[in-house]
């Protein structure tokens, strides 16, 4: 953006004392009560250059900002603002501007510190004759222009106006104000324009359109990945708090910092020396007479304050914090943290930690060691991102031991801000980067996470262990759901991602990944000189799902040219995707020629080769290729300690291989839905009770009709007689079924009456069934034709929004938990996926020589509740059990569904935000 970005805009709102809510979180709280806007309103951005900004709504207290903030508009700005002159604001448009309803006049202002940076507001058109249509205006200070506020602005503006019930958005531009014009042309937006008297009239409609989603997560994307550029590729470094004393963990960094070689200056921050480690110190950050791109607080937790104040006036990018105090403490640390995350995104930085083990960069432009471990791993092509500073130490050994080469390194610590979705998005653009590890705590945002991990597999592979699987402290599992490990698998799945169980697993995998190409197939030779580690090879690799030929047992006689021969004609067969070569060196022979042989026979081979020199792990120098610095470079062979190990980081490497070999699917929505009534219905069943209400049988079979899906033809009936005639009405043969939720799905079917074909037989369990239940109320139901009974469930889950599950219907099902997840909107892909996915689902394909099931049926089912879900997210439950699946379609005949008001997730979607 240039000087060009303000429009013209209606008056908008207010006041008489200034006061920055963004100062306190608490008192921030306390202003969206008072005012009457929502929370979510609130955020903390991305500006294009990686900076953060506050946006929140005006209130009228911003009137002195306000005023400051107009003073220093340039008068080329505030003409292009105001079509003409506007030197001074008069009170009543400083009223105007800062009182306003938060309804069908709003406005935001974007904040840095305690000052007013952007402003931007709507005004709903009454003139327009259908109330949906508002104009739209944003003005971005000088200083701050390029920088994509005005983008950011028109993002939240527009989500504010469709939740008010606004469908449109105007902005009148003068002709010359081209930047301005293309803020809009480029947002993704369906703009028509009109022209007169050097004035552009520019509409579109605010509905999300796939173009807009696209332009909204590319800009977060660069967004993203700029503000993780700036904390790893600093040109200068500042260490606060950089101690004399060796014992000090200031002096720890610093020394790392000076030995590991970073190309800019390093300033030492000490108040009581001159100089620390034979380098210049200052006093404080501010006294530092050059930029300053990353401070590192090595200080007191109680000392932050004043380091959050020198780097906001030195225009600090990034602070990493490796101090510990913090919410590892307890309750009164996780209110500190809270606070310094909050505080560092208000002075405009992004926060690493606190209790970060710290970041590194391997590029030779910038050789940054900016952690607590003395030595890093050799460069490679690797970016590793942990959260525990306690473990990230030895997870740098086990690179370095090992032989993967990293290209960058980050500990997040407690993760007050940075998290694994800011690197993802940086490594995807990284060309340094091309093997991604994730050492997971918890998650931040699992649904960002799934969509940026799905995009970032496609080119690089992601491999995460994800601890604390099966033991979370009751705060996190309220927090995020991390107590359901299968959530969490299906989501991996999901997005490509490769998911192991040990930090030796990671880097089995890693060594794969980073030195060896992708196998094409899962069939695979087994080459060596042993007959029992070769058999032990090829169980092993059958045992992981590949497919192995017969092992070719060399005997211990064999030379180390018809060791390579044997290799050579493997890996040149058609038949063959891998190979893994298993070698025991004979009595008085050296492994050195076996290998050097091996190493030069794979040389350029197209097909992954992994090893097991028995005595030997990661990247022996023997197998090495190496580049001008020595790093072990593609082509290197991986060794492992046996083959079980080999063979397991050989089958994660197809399966990978295999999902990225996958077109992508789109989102289909299915022919024969209705959403307006669907709507229409939600809308007038809702009430406010927050955890909501249970439909009736008979709304929520309406429900489901508004997207094709139709449970078995049902009368409620509360009499003998009514039962008899709703069941010639239907038509026999019926069931006959009780209506209270303790009798659906019970094994002994006690509330339920099968195959009855007459009058009597209907007589006799209407009498039976409401002795048993109590109750008159009993529903007839037509018999659906007998299947597998299977069980489609949409679930609210406080991480992920709406999740799907499927799987076969039943207790024993239930107890073994085989069911499984994806987050919506469903691919055509990924709904067949997920009815493939239990481990019971060969029963719907034929098992034991029954009639297969119709699996596409069960497909439009699971993409038609996909739809709804996604279009409805007031559905908060939704369980449609049993769904009778035979060769012949799939029926329902049950289900009951809960709606209540829209959970507030932190979710992927709306305006971007930090999250």
């Amino acid at each position: 953006m240039t000087d060009s970005e303000s429009t013209q805009a209606p008056a908008g709102g207010a006041s008489t004392r200034a006061l920055d809510p963004a100062a306190d979180p608490a008192r921030e709280r306390a202003l969206v009560v008072a005012r009457g806007y929502p929370r979510h309103w609130v955020a903390d951005v991305l500006a294009s250059d990686g900076g953060v900004v506050h946006l929140r709504p005006i209130v009228p207290e911003d009137a002195d900002k306000i005023v400051e903030f107009h003073g220093k508009l340039s008068e080329r700005t505030r003409y292009l603002r105001y079509f003409g002159p506007y030197p001074t604001i008069s009170k009543r448009d400083l009223f105007n501007f800062t009182v306003v309803d938060h309804h069908t006049r709003v406005a935001f202002v974007a904040m840095l510190g305690d000052e007013i940076i952007a402003v931007g507001r709507y005004e709903g058109l009454t003139a327009e004759g259908d109330g949906l249509s508002a104009e739209v205006a944003f003005t971005v200070s000088d200083s701050h222009q390029g920088r994509g506020l005005g983008p950011i602005l028109l993002e939240h503006l527009a989500g504010a106006a469709a939740e008010n019930g606004l469908r449109r958005f105007v902005a009148e531009v003068l002709a010359e104000n081209r930047h301005m014009i293309s803020v809009f042309r480029e947002a993704g937006y369906q703009v028509s324009r009109s022209f007169e008297g050097g004035v552009v009239r520019l509409e579109f409609d605010i509905d999300p359109t796939e173009a807009l989603v696209s332009v909204r997560n590319a800009r977060e994307r660069a967004a993203e990945a700029r503000s993780v550029r700036n904390i790893l590729s600093p040109g200068s470094v500042a260490v606060i708090g950089a101690s004399t004393d060796s014992r000090k963990v200031g002096n720890a960094v610093l020394v790392n910092m000076l030995r590991s070689g970073f190309t800019g200056p390093v300033y030492p921050v000490n108040a009581e020396h001159r100089s620390v480690r034979g380098v210049r110190a200052y006093p404080t950050v501010r006294d530092i007479p050059d930029e300053v791109d990353l401070a590192i607080a090595a200080v007191p937790a109680e000392s932050i304050d004043s380091v959050l104040d020198d780097c906001l006036a030195k225009g600090v990018k990034a602070l990493l914090v490796v101090s510990s105090g913090f919410g590892e403490t307890g309750p009164e640390g996780r209110d500190a943290e809270r606070r310094l995350a909050h505080a560092a995104r208000a002075h405009g930085m992004r926060l690493i930690g606190p209790n970060a083990l710290g970041v590194a960069n391997n590029d030779p432009a910038f050789r940054l060691n900016a952690t607590l471990a003395p030595i890093l791993p050799p460069a490679g092509n690797v970016g590793f991102f942990c959260q525990s500073g306690a473990l990230g130490i030895a997870i740098l050994d086990e690179a370095a031991k090992t032989g993967v080469g990293l290209s960058s390194f980050v500990s997040a610590g407690n993760r007050a801000d940075l998290s694994g979705n800011d690197l993802l998005q940086y490594w995807d653009t990284d060309p340094a980067t091309e093997v991604v590890l994730l050492y997971l705590e918890s998650f931040g945002n699992p649904r960002k996470f799934s969509r940026i991990a799905r995009r970032v597999a496609r080119s690089k592979p992601i491999v995460a262990v994800k601890s604390g699987r099966h033991a979370v402290p009751p705060v996190l599992e309220a927090r995020t759901g991390e107590m359901d490990d299968a959530i969490v698998r299906h989501l991996f799945e999901q997005a490509g991602v490769v998911q192991v169980e040990s930090i030796a697993q990671l880097f089995d995998s890693a060594l794969l990944f980073s030195y060896q190409p992708l196998p094409a197939g899962p069939r695979v030779a087994v080459v060596g000189n042993s007959t029992a580690l070769g058999v032990l090879a090829v169980d092993a690799a059958r045992g992981q799902g590949l497919k192995p030929a017969d092992a070719v047992d060399l005997g211990a006689q064999a030379t180390p040219e018809e060791f390579a021969d044997a290799v050579t004609r493997a890996l040149g067969s058609a038949e063959i995707d891998s190979v893994i070569a298993v070698f025991v060196p004979p009595v008085a022979v050296t492994v050195e020629p076996y290998a050097q042989a091996l190493r030069d026979a794979v040389a350029g081979a197209e097909k992954p080769v992994v090893t097991t020199f028995l005595a030997t792990e990661g990247i022996p120098d023997v197998l090495a290729v190496r580049d001008e610095d020595g790093n072990p470079v593609r082509g290197s062979v991986p060794s492992y300690p046996g083959p079980e190990r080999a063979a397991t980081a050989l089958a994660r490497a197809w399966r990978y291989a295999k999902w990225r070999s996958r077109p992508q699917s789109q989102v289909v929505r299915p022919a024969g839905i209705d959403p307006e009534r669907a709507r229409a219905l939600v809308d007038g069943w809702l009430d406010t009770t927050p955890n909501g209400r249970y439909l009736s049988d008979t709304e929520t079979a309406l429900l489901l009709a508004c997207y094709g899906v139709h449970i078995a033809t049902f009368r409620s009936v509360t009499t003998e007689e009514e039962a008899v005639a709703a069941a010639h009405e239907i038509g026999f043969p019926v069931a006959v079924k009780a209506t209270g939720a303790q009798w659906r799905h019970r094994p002994d079917l006690t509330g339920v009456r099968l195959d009855l074909v007459d009058d009597d037989s209907v007589r006799i369990a209407y009498r039976d069934l409401a002795a048993v239940s109590g109750e008159p109320l009993l529903h007839v139901q037509k018999m659906a034709t007998k299947g597998i009974g299977c069980a489609i469930r949409v679930q609210d889950d406080p991480s992920f929004g709406s999740l799907i599950s499927f799987g076969v219907a039943g207790v024993i099902s239930d107890l073994l938990g085989d069911r499984a997840y994806q987050v919506l909107p469903l691919t055509e892909d990924e709904a067949v996926e997920l009815i493939d996915a239990p481990k019971a689902a060969p029963l719907l394909t034929g098992y034991r020589n029954a009639a297969p099931a119709n699996r596409a049926a069960l497909v439009d089912i699971v993409q038609r509740i996909s739809a709804l879900a996604d279009d409805l997210p007031e559905v908060r439950e939704l369980v449609c059990e049993p769904v009778l699946a035979s060769p012949i379609g799939a029926e329902l005949t049950d289900a009951h569904l809960r709606i209540g008001p829209e959970a507030p997730h932190p979710l992927d979607l709306g305006p971007r935000r930090l999250r």
